[in-house]
């Protein structure tokens, strides 16, 4: 970049030339490009030409760019069911007003309390109302999404039990939470074992062995079953194993128990259905809740309530693990980037809400998922494989396959759900369908319009 150019004036941008070049190796006192790689060797240096095509000028970009955006249908264009794990929620307009306040604008850590007050009193609000929602004592922040999470109450759980063992998730936990975890433990002393759903769409929980250390089950889980909870929680009571429950659609949370009343040790997941939209996947707001007496092995960090010197209320970091601030055989992980922005949306739509605002929100979710299921029910071929209690999504079988239907209905501007077969081949005919409050009764009309005439 040439800031001196006299034909552009001082600060203008201009591509470096051959002389610009020149001066720049001259200052650094060498004769060419190659010489900056001298402390290669030379055996491990790229000798060929890189298979990068030729730059294009910015017209050309342009175009191309263009181009490859008109090959994506525009989401208020098409009538969309999409959930498993990231939801359609309505956000109002005041979150995003609110969250591009200056006060909040940096998602990096606040180390400087002193000027960090906007987003610390953000943090410690939205700890509050997620212990709240969970019925647990203690919420970190700063956790990047549910898969993330996840896998870190896993680490969490097994630090806590001391000993290698046995993590028995349900298949009722999203299939790409099980992934991410997985990676994060391959190389500790743990084996995963699936516990299988019974013909309710429930996790069946089995007597327990003393070699089990954690318990996993998602609520509501990936299916869109609600789980029995109390029943989990007895089994796991038994053992000395630590019972994490998982969530990736908080709503659900304003109509059953909380976690903390059936003997949760740890509560992990998503939260992007309060303030963040889909966003084509991200970013998202995970989350870890537990006891009071397991925080100083909980990740990522918290913010706390004090008073300064001269007795006002003030913000503080009160708990960071992290390899940075302490030594690196005593820290929890390496959660860096604050991410707080994404849990500020969360916290600012749930405060609007309330209580009996969340109530009210998840009460119309359950009604048109309601709706919705007995006007599929109608539709000649279809199937429902688990007969067990629902929220807002439920899992639909079809006639022919999910992935052909879904190709069918978005060639009409109905994306219906998600084709399970992508996770699991044997559920090559099964579609999870998501109805939330955005839904209308025309919109679900049109979605059993659509799918029956796909399946016909």
């Amino acid at each position: 970049m040439s800031t001196t150019n006299d034909s552009h004036g001082p600060g203008s941008y201009q591509a470096l030339g051959p002389d610009d070049r020149r001066e720049m190796l001259d200052v650094i006192g060498v004769e060419g490009f190659d010489d900056l790689f001298s402390s290669i060797p030379e055996g491990l240096r790229y000798g060929g030409e890189l298979p990068v095509e030729e730059a294009l000028s910015e017209p050309e970009l342009i175009r191309h760019l263009d181009e490859l955006a008109s090959r994506n249908g525009p989401a208020s264009g098409m009538l969309s069911f999409l959930g498993a794990g990231c939801f359609p929620h309505f956000v109002p307009t005041h979150v995003d007003a609110l969250i591009q306040r200056q006060e909040f604008m940096t998602a990096y850590t606040p180390y400087q309390a002193e000027i960090s007050q906007g987003t610390l009193q953000a943090i410690f609000e939205f700890q509050t109302l997620v212990s709240m929602l969970t019925g647990m004592e203690v919420c970190n922040a700063s956790m990047y999404d549910g898969a993330s999470a996840v896998a870190e109450a896993v680490l969490m759980a097994r630090r806590l039990i001391r000993r290698g063992g046995r993590v028995l998730w349900s298949e009722g936990l999203h299939p790409a939470y099980r992934e991410v975890a997985q990676t994060y433990a391959r190389y500790l002393d743990v084996e995963f074992e699936l516990l299988r759903l019974d013909a309710s769409g429930r996790t069946s929980i089995p007597v327990l062995d003393d070699d089990v250390i954690e318990v996993i089950v998602q609520q509501p889980n990936f299916f869109g079953v609600v789980e029995d909870l109390r029943a989990a929680g007895a089994a796991v009571a038994e053992v000395s194993a630590k019972f994490i429950v998982v969530v990736t659609e908080p709503v659900a949370w304003a109509l059953t128990v909380p976690a903390g009343e059936v003997g949760a040790d740890i509560v992990a997941g998503e939260l992007q259905s309060f303030g963040n939209g889909q966003n084509y996947g991200g970013p998202l707001v995970g989350f870890i809740a537990t006891r009071m007496e397991y925080v100083r092995n909980l990740p990522g960090r918290l913010a706390g309530q004090t008073v300064d010197a001269e007795g006002r209320r003030g913000f503080v970091l009160t708990l960071a693990t992290r390899e940075q601030h302490i030594r690196r055989a005593k820290a929890t992980s390496n959660i860096c980037t604050n991410t707080a922005l994404c849990a500020l949306a969360t916290c600012i739509h749930m405060s609007s809400l309330g209580r009996s605002g969340i109530r009210e929100l998840a009460l119309q979710n359950l009604a048109k998922a309601t709706y919705a299921r007995a006007r599929l029910a109608e539709v000649s071929g279809v199937e429902f494989p688990f007969h067990g209690p629902h929220f807002n999504e439920f899992v639909v079988r079809l006639p022919i396959g999910a992935g052909d239907a879904v190709d069918t209905c978005a060639a009409n501007g109905v994306v219906p759900g998600v084709p399970l077969g992508r996770f699991d081949a044997a559920r090559e005919h099964e579609l999870l369908v998501c109805v939330t409050e955005i839904h209308t009764r025309d919109d679900i009309d049109r979605l059993v319009q659509t799918l029956a005439e796909a399946c016909s």
